[in-house]
This record gives structure tokens, C-alpha cells and sequence, in this order.
């Protein structure tokens, strides 16, 4: 399958911007771009307090994404437990997990050769 042609950066503003808009937690910007075994160009990373925070934040990345860019998710599954919701947009895939979970899991540490951008709260 062809990776569609869609401008990243316009891509990474808007589902920060999303998972701001309903106070997202410690958003992390995973650069896979120069790993060789990678899946995808970028993870997005994020927390919520709460299964309903969670969803939440999905919600709101879809909705500004598609109103943006007009583009949906080719993938999304994780929302019945919301624990874990995992949006792949093919060139970058979010995760947006409960807090507990994503401590559970580390998987920035999965990927330790990537470039890590952490995005600073802005409340």
C-alpha cells in the first residue's frame, strides 16, 4: 500500500492542536523518521485523566483534523476501554492513553533512538 501524500507538519499542528483543545496531557513527538525497522515517520504521544478524557481527546483530534485537513484516520481502535486508543493516520500514529496505563507500558522507551519532542502544557 502507498503512503498517502499529506504534509506531516500540517498533520503533527493539527492533532497537537486537538489534544490540546481538551487539555490533553504530556504530549511527546516520537521522530521515527531515521529508524530503519519503523512503521511510520511520527508518534504522537498524549495522556487523560480518565476513560471519558480519553475519548475526548480522540474526538477532538478527528474533529480538528478532519475540519483542517479534511483527512480521517485510516485506523482507530481502543475506544470500548479507552485505556489505549491508537489512531493511525498512516504516516503518524497517535497514542492517547489513562495515565497509568501509559506509565505501564513506556513505550517512549520502546523507542529510545527516535528524536523526542516534548510539548510543554499551555494551562
Amino acid at each position: 500500500m502507498a503512503k498517502k501524500t499529506i504534509n506531516n507538519d500540517l498533520l503533527l499542528a493539527n492533532i497537537i492542536k486537538g489534544i490540546e483543545e481538551v487539555k490533553g496531557n504530556d504530549i511527546t513527538i516520537l521522530d521515527l523518521r531515521e529508524i530503519d525497522t519503523s512503521v511510520c515517520d511520527y508518534f504522537v504521544i498524549s495522556n487523560g485523566g480518565s476513560n471519558t478524557q480519553v475519548n475526548a481527546i480522540v474526538n477532538s483530534i478527528q474533529k480538528t483534523v478532519s475540519k483542517e485537513m479534511k483527512d480521517k484516520p485510516w485506523h482507530v481502535e481502543g475506544t470500548d476501554n479507552a485505556e489505549w486508543v491508537l489512531m493511525d493516520y498512516v504516516n503518524i500514529v497517535v497514542h492517547v492513553f489513562q495515565k497509568r496505563i501509559r506509565e505501564y507500558y513506556n513505550i517512549e522507551s520502546l523507542w529510545g533512538d527516535a528524536k523526542i519532542t516534548t510539548i510543554e502544557n499551555k494551562y
